[in-house]
């Protein structure tokens, strides 16, 4: 197995490598959080559009159109954001099932703690009382032990 936890003779294959595998997690975190800003974007701006109040004579049905125009957006993006949180606990239960294949604890609780936890590096070597340096090298070797199924769920 190479380096990534991919069998071969170190090359990259077309199938996910560990890394990539585990990763998907947060990136699908990242995309929840990005699209649960955007609602509350839209919220402040809906409140704006309901509340615009001028001296000047204007077309009423200009501030319900674009109110209705975000309230619509919100309701589609809230729907994005529980459709990606029901994807992300079905994508973590898979990972968790996947890291638990591996033997050794040690290398589980650091798989859970930077792929499932999110947990920076830094973090990881205080919880468990290692240098960053040593932390690399353990989890190089717990990327060796990562079983990437062969039908991936994918959520990048």
């Amino acid at each position: 197995m190479d380096r990534e936890g991919q069998k071969g003779t170190g090359k990259k294959d077309a199938g996910m490598t560990a890394r990539e595998y585990l990763s998907q997690a947060y990136y699908l975190d990242q995309r929840i959080n990005s699209k649960i800003e955007q609602v509350e974007s839209l919220n402040d701006l809906a409140r704006k559009a309901g509340c615009a109040i001028s001296g000047m004579p204007r077309n009423p049905d200009r501030a319900v159109s674009s109110m209705a125009n975000a309230v619509e957006r919100i309701v589609d993006l809230q729907a994005e954001v529980n459709a990606d949180i029901e994807r992300m606990v079905r994508l973590k239960a898979e990972i968790m099932a996947v890291i638990r294949q591996v033997e050794d604890p040690e290398l589980q609780t650091l798989l859970e703690k930077r792929y499932l936890n999110f947990h920076t590096w830094g973090q990881i070597a205080v919880d468990m009382g290692y240098n960053v340096r040593h932390l690399y090298r353990i989890h190089d070797r717990a990327l060796l032990e990562i079983k990437v199924p062969e039908v991936v769920t994918g959520c990048r």
